[in-house]
């Protein structure tokens, strides 16, 4: 009798863990299928109104998101407006805008394979995402990736922004995007806080 309850308890202690292990694996294939990846353009230097910044405001918000859900970055980097006032810099802006410029942007495009969701940000420079952007949007494949939009601005919200991004990525799943003021973004994390919360992270 004490031999038949021994060996019914060590039956009993190896399904234990053998169900925890299969607990284990299911939960890390979860994570491992909920990869996300941030790519976000952001301008340090002037401002309208936040002044002369070391960190551009949408770099901040990118910061967030990826404390936040432990997503990855892509940061697209171009010297183009490196030192540039303000006024000169919305001029240029508008210019490349107009003539659907496409500036060239540092290094290569992501790989971005084992990513399945994918936040885009940046300010919007006369009514969209500026330029350079929509340079590496044409080095990228999102097809059946979900993408979240945002953008940081001073008055323009969204813009056009979430449209301009499903006309890019036609086959992605283009949610509804968040967006944030400028001189808001080092005071009021929180907003970003609850945004994601509101998505799912």
């Amino acid at each position: 009798m004490k031999t038949n309850r021994f060996k019914t308890l060590l039956l009993g202690i190896s399904a234990l863990f053998v169900g925890t292990g299969c607990n284990s694996q299911e939960v890390k294939k979860h994570d491992n299928m909920s990869k996300s990846i941030v790519i976000f353009f952001s301008h340090a230097g002037e401002n309208y109104s936040v002044g002369n910044i070391k960190v551009g405001n949408t770099k901040i918000v990118a910061d967030y998101i990826s404390e936040i859900t432990g997503a990855g970055q892509f940061e697209i980097v171009t010297h183009k407006y490196d030192g540039m006032a303000y006024t000169p810099l919305t001029q240029l802006a508008q210019k490349e805008a107009n003539d659907k410029e496409l500036p060239a942007y540092e290094g290569k495009a992501p790989d971005l394979s084992e990513y399945d969701t994918v936040f885009i940000g940046g300010p919007v420079w006369w009514g969209t995402y500026p330029q350079v952007m929509f340079t590496l949007f044409k080095d990228i494949n999102l097809d059946g990736k979900t993408i979240y939009p945002f953008t940081t601005h001073e008055g323009s919200g969204l813009a056009n922004c979430v449209s301009d991004v499903k006309k890019a990525f036609p086959k992605a799943s283009v949610q509804n995007g968040f967006s944030i003021y400028g001189h808001e973004v080092r005071s009021e994390k929180a907003k970003v806080v609850n945004w994601l919360k509101q998505i799912g992270f």
